[in-house]
């Protein structure tokens, strides 16, 4: 049977910048219809979703793929990753083809260099420390500063919106343990790391090559995160622990992370900075 696709070049699709950056779905199916992309759920429900124009499509439980969805997805420069209940779990994602290995090349010079290395790392901190000389600070001394920005970030936070903070605690794979705040920074970083890997998947970057993380699965991909968590994860966490009285919604806090990634622009500056990180301008 003659094929009813045909395949888009890939600068005819719309830039990563542009996208609307991400979705996530969960009991029901994604299939092919119609020559487009159709999404089933558990109620019989169809819904077109038009891929081309989303980043990432993040897929929790009860969810399964057809093969033809897969490709027709991977055509249009989207990415999927496979993830848990209120993308808490990170299992598994499908890496996009870029048209070439420009900028991972770029990206592999620039770490295997200790001297590129640690100026690369520099630039990551100087957007956390703006205001500071960082010419003659080493990985680890930076590494401290962070540490130390972060827990007085926590703590300003929390007085902010009145809320009684007594540090980050999360135990792997028991979210229930964890207090309502703890719950929604869990989530949402959780959340930002599947945008970003897209991201970089995207831009033809590895998300396995980081300059201050290591150790880890996507130490790259947490070199970003860290830029944005203030925003979309840390104020975020504590002003809706407010509003919702301590209880944890997933609803709410799932379309009110999502304006925030919209209203601060995450896509749109992760290029930029990635640009700018790795210096290139493609």
């Amino acid at each position: 049977m003659r094929s009813i696709f045909l395949k888009v070049a890939r600068e005819l699709l719309p830039q990563v910048k542009d996208k609307y950056p991400f979705i996530f779905l969960e009991h029901g199916r994604l299939e092919v219809d119609d020559s487009s992309v159709k999404w089933i759920d558990e109620k019989c429900h169809v819904i077109s979703i038009p891929c081309a124009t989303v980043n990432t499509i993040l897929l929790g439980p009860g969810t399964s793929v057809t093969h033809a969805a897969i490709k027709s997805i991977s055509e249009s420069n989207c990415t999927v990753c496979w993830v848990g209940s209120d993308s808490l779990l990170y299992y598994a994602t499908g890496e996009t083809p870029t048209a070439d290995t420009y900028n991972l090349k770029k990206q592999l010079s620039l770490y295997s260099s200790p001297k590129k290395k640690l100026e690369t790392a520099r630039k990551l901190f100087s957007y956390r420390f703006p205001d500071l000389d960082l010419q003659n600070k080493s990985l680890s001394e930076m590494m401290g500063m962070e540490g130390y920005r972060v827990k007085s970030l926590y703590k300003t936070t929390a007085e902010k919106y009145g809320i009684e903070w007594e540090g980050r605690d999360y135990v792997p794979g028991k979210l229930n343990l964890s207090n309502t705040t703890n719950k929604i920074l869990t989530c949402c970083n959780v959340a930002l790391y599947g945008i970003l890997l897209s991201v970089v998947h995207a831009l033809g970057f590895s998300p396995r090559i980081g300059f201050i993380h290591s150790g880890c699965p996507l130490p790259f991909v947490y070199d970003l995160a860290d830029l944005y968590k203030p925003e979309v994860s840390i104020d975020l966490a504590f002003s809706l622990t407010k509003k919702m009285g301590g209880d944890y919604v997933k609803e709410v806090v799932a379309d009110a992370f999502r304006e925030r990634i919209c209203s601060n622009n995450i896509l749109e500056r992760s290029v930029k900075d990635l640009e700018m990180l790795m210096g290139v301008n493609k």
